[in-house]
């Protein structure tokens, strides 16, 4: 005999509507509802719940939201992720691709490291 699940089985009722779910989301946005669902005192564990709803598999892990619902109880207020020690500051220019392409065709077997050091194609 199988047991049905309430929940399953469960429906909502018609004063309760739901706005369709979200097609496109930036982190930034995630972070904006969790800052302001923490304001609001609901628990950690039960935030992700709730954007599950709304963002579905681009909702952020569990992990990712208790990291930024620590982050607003102490007190930061940006939800944009400052820059990290160490991380590359890279620039692609159509003035050094065309540069990194011209030593390419000068000589076919020049590696990346030679490329790196010749640093010619760089705009200051």
């Amino acid at each position: 005999m199988a047991v049905r699940c309430r929940t399953a089985t469960r429906r909502r009722s018609s004063s309760v509507k739901v706005a369709a779910p979200f097609a496109t989301c930036t982190k930034e946005e995630q972070h904006s509802v969790i800052r302001f669902l923490s304001s609001e005192g609901v628990k950690p564990i039960e935030i992700p719940r709730r954007m599950k709803v709304q963002y579905g598999d681009a909702c952020l892990s569990l992990q990712k939201v208790y990291g930024w619902n620590r982050k607003f109880m102490n007190g930061i207020s940006s939800v944009t992720d400052s820059p990290r020690p160490g991380q590359a500051h890279r620039v692609v220019t159509p003035g050094s691709i065309a540069a990194v392409e011209a030593i390419v065709k000068e000589n076919r077997h020049v590696t990346v490291n030679e490329i790196a050091r010749n640093g010619d194609y760089i705009e200051k």
